[in-house]
């Protein structure tokens, strides 16, 4: 089953049995449309990780080993990726309730307490909305601890974006205003931020290097959105997001069509990093009933 959004800017297909993924996203240059996140083949819509975007709930990137500490308790959940860690949450792999929907919005629910087996020791529920409002596309994206103790939360989304746009030499040019990125072994962090090395360097505009790049930015430039540019037909899409939104995720593997940038709350390991007294962590701990949520979108201009 395929949602279909659509205006005079924009065109998604929502994908409400996948996660609640993104087929497609296309924006209209000259009277056409062109996809600016990577388009699934019809044959992978029931794969949301092979699909233009999908949801991370109830946390972004990876858990160490599959094993995260809360509150003193060891909580074992099952690896789901080839280094051994438990990846992207959960919500991706269940088909989601649609409650309301038209040619302009979707919003879609899903309870952990509906599903056995649920990849994750808290009862949480969660709720995705996409929504087209004239050049503007949104997501909002929300948790609620649905269990009786404390629960650590975070999410974010997963894109992948075109490196062109209207034709091959219509490449893409990025800026992300952020300031620091963690050390990385394995996609874990091993330290405090630091400074950008100019590898990750995007706080002015610039093209695409052509290094693979798979790191977690963060101290952004909260009320600074990222920016993708695309100059031979003189595309600019503004990616602006809630404050809760405080790390980007950039993957840029080589001779890809496609990158992602991905904003998250929470850091890769972030539920570790908390339990260690690390900081930075940017998770958050949702007392029973108590619920989180935060928008982000993209502007076409």
């Amino acid at each position: 089953m395929m949602h279909l959004l659509e205006n005079n800017f924009w065109q998604l297909g929502v994908l409400p049995n996948s996660g609640g993924s993104i087929a497609y996203a296309r924006v209209q240059r000259a009277g056409a449309w062109h996809d600016f996140f990577r388009p699934t083949p019809e044959a992978d819509t029931t794969d949301a990780l092979k699909t233009a975007s999908y949801p991370l709930i109830p946390w972004s990137n990876r858990i160490r080993a599959g094993k995260m500490t809360f509150q003193g308790v060891t909580y074992l959940m099952r690896a789901d990726w080839p280094d051994g860690t438990a990846i992207h949450g959960v919500v991706r792999e269940y088909a989601l309730a649609v409650v309301s929907a038209d040619e302009h919005h979707i919003r879609m629910t899903f309870d952990s307490l509906q599903h056995a087996a649920v990849n994750f020791p808290f009862a949480f529920s969660a709720w995705i909305e996409y929504r087209l409002e004239g050049n503007n596309f949104t997501t909002r994206v929300g948790v609620a601890n649905a269990d009786t103790s404390p629960m650590p939360a975070g999410f974010g989304t997963h894109p992948f974006l075109m490196r062109s746009l209207t034709s091959p030499s219509d490449v893409l040019s990025l800026e992300i205003p952020c300031s620091h990125a963690f050390p990385l072994v394995d996609c874990m962090p091993v330290g405090a931020p630091v400074p950008v090395e100019p590898r990750l360097d995007y706080q002015q505009m610039r093209p695409l290097g052509n290094v693979f790049v798979d790191d977690c930015l963060t101290n952004r430039t909260l009320g600074k959105p990222i920016r993708f540019f695309y100059p031979e037909s003189n595309t600019q899409i503004t990616h602006w997001m809630d404050h809760l939104y405080r790390n980007v995720i950039v993957y840029m593997p080589v001779d890809f069509p496609y990158i992602a940038v991905e904003p998250v709350t929470n850091t890769n390991d972030g539920f570790n990093m908390l339990a260690q007294g690390i900081a930075d962590h940017h998770v958050f701990v949702l007392q029973p009933g108590e619920a989180r949520e935060a928008m982000c979108g993209y502007i076409l201009e």
